[in-house]
């Protein structure tokens, strides 16, 4: 049973949140606060993770930052009143996948929730297929209609990792995080000429664009 972790202070919020994942066939476990979902998150194993962001001890933010040093994978959806655009700017660059504005409708909850998981099971899997474009993870290499195409192994990896989250934005500071390291050379510019050069290369794909969220970063949009 896919199981999640729920961190949301209003105890009355909280228990509707984990009621619609039973219903839905999901185990949701409950925590009240930033600290306590920590722990458990250390102490357990979780398939997804929905968090509010004001939250006593230790706010969603800090949260979603200390579960990214640990898991790069797992999904992470904030459910709050927060709809400001520096809040959901701060949001994403701690490694948040998601947003659902309070109040929200329990249906569209539900929805981004399988949407997630769904799209986390795709990362995880080793070949990947949009259009006319596959790619296999285990041999490094992209195919689009059955001729190769030719790519860096960074350029592999910024493209499958797009793909494998279809319309979910992600900042440059992310993927400089995640593909750069501790490259000290690279800047938010070094990924905008990586995702031209990307853009350029996939630009006979029927199955895709890579779409440019401006004031934030890219995100690839099936067709």
């Amino acid at each position: 049973m896919v199981k999640i972790l729920v961190a949301e202070d209003d105890k009355a919020l909280n228990e509707l949140v984990c009621s619609m994942l039973i219903n839905s066939g999901f185990e949701p476990v409950s925590c009240r606060d930033g600290a306590k979902a920590l722990s458990s998150f250390e102490e357990q194993s979780f398939d997804m993770v929905i968090s509010d962001i004001m939250m006593p001890g230790l706010d969603g933010f800090v949260l979603a930052e200390k579960i990214r040093q640990t898991d790069k994978h797992i999904p992470i959806l904030f459910m709050t009143a927060l709809d400001d655009k520096p809040s959901k700017q701060r949001g994403f660059n701690s490694g948040v996948d998601d947003y659902v504005v309070k109040p929200f409708d329990a249906d569209i909850l539900m929805l981004r929730v399988r949407a997630l998981l769904r799209r986390a099971n795709i990362e995880q899997s080793r070949e990947l297929v949009a259009g006319n474009l596959r790619m296999n993870k285990d041999e490094h290499t992209a195919y689009i209609s059955g001729e190769e195409l030719p790519l860096t192994v960074r350029e592999f990896d910024l493209l499958f990792k797009l793909l494998s989250f279809p319309r979910r934005t992600f900042t440059r500071t992310q993927l400089m995080d995640e593909f750069w390291d501790y490259d000290s050379s690279a800047t938010s510019r070094t990924v905008d000429v990586y995702m031209s050069k990307l853009r350029e290369k996939t630009a006979c794909c029927d199955g895709f664009e890579i779409v440019t969220v401006h004031g934030l970063g890219y995100k690839a949009v099936l067709k």
